[in-house]
């Protein structure tokens, strides 16, 4: 009997569907895996900012993870935008409780249109909650500062951070690049072991970089499912989200940050 390769994505959900739940599920379609969804939050949200947030209590986000997990399962997860202390801490004792592997933590604090995701306090709360059971975590050079508190801003400050975040995180470290002022993109995965890699790709220039955050994380949870290292998981969504980006430049849609073309590979 044939099965899915299963991934679960955690995370709040994009009325615009270029980043959150919608990005996740794409993300995972395009790349072979049958995809799963506990939504933390409602966003109202287009291509130019996030004028409302629904937060989905914590109770009912443990009993859409219960469901999941109780029967269907999961081979990898990604987690997403966790709003509150609360969330954060609820959605950590499940997937403790559930034995969960493979946990892509994208620590979402700031939308492309620059609306706040995150509270304040809830930087803590994923610090000490979170990032001790991920597998993976996907922060950019802002949310690595804000992990940190201070700048992040050069390829020598990214290896330092790393090594800093090391003592929070047990698991793999990516520090992603995509805001440093270089002609190429460039991010950073540490190993447990200590052992560096350099993911470089041209940086792409285009308007249509919503979600990309949410795409790369979600790339590397669907490499994870099917049974990918961790290298590899994340060298292949560095190269399918370049690919998007490259698709995805020729559209037009809404007038700000416009989404990344998931389905390059599919439509013709």
């Amino acid at each position: 009997m044939k099965t899915y390769a299963r991934a679960l994505t955690i995370a709040g959900s994009d009325s615009g569907g270029g980043a959150g739940i919608q990005a996740d599920l794409k993300t995972f379609a395009a790349l072979g895996c049958y995809g799963m969804s506990v939504l933390t939050a409602l966003t109202a949200q287009n291509t130019q900012a996030v004028t409302g947030i629904f937060p989905v209590s914590p109770a009912f986000i443990a009993e859409q993870l219960k469901a999941v997990l109780s029967d269907i399962g999961v081979d990898a997860v990604k987690i997403g935008m966790l709003h509150s202390p609360d969330v954060i801490q609820q959605v950590a004792k499940t997937v403790t409780e559930f034995g969960v592997t493979n946990i892509v933590l994208d620590p979402v604090m700031v939308a492309k249109s620059g609306d706040k995701l995150l509270q304040d306090e809830a930087i803590e709360a994923l610090k000490s909650c979170l990032l001790p059971i991920a597998s993976v975590i996907t922060p950019n050079l802002p949310e690595t500062g804000a992990l940190l508190g201070r700048p992040v801003e050069t390829p020598a400050d990214m290896e330092q951070a790393a090594r800093e975040l090391s003592r929070f995180c047990p698991g793999a470290i990516l520090v992603k690049g995509g805001h440093l002022a270089t002609e190429e993109s460039a991010d950073l995965l540490r190993l447990p072991t200590g052992e560096h890699h350099w993911f470089s790709t041209k940086r792409i220039t285009t308007e249509n970089s919503h979600g990309t955050g949410c795409t790369l994380s979600s790339a590397i949870a669907a490499g994870l499912a099917k049974g990918l290292p961790v290298v590899e998981a994340v060298s292949a969504a560095k190269n399918y989200l370049t690919l998007a980006l490259q698709a995805g430049a020729v559209y037009r849609l809404g007038q700000g940050h416009g989404p990344v073309h998931h389905f390059f590979n599919v439509w013709q």
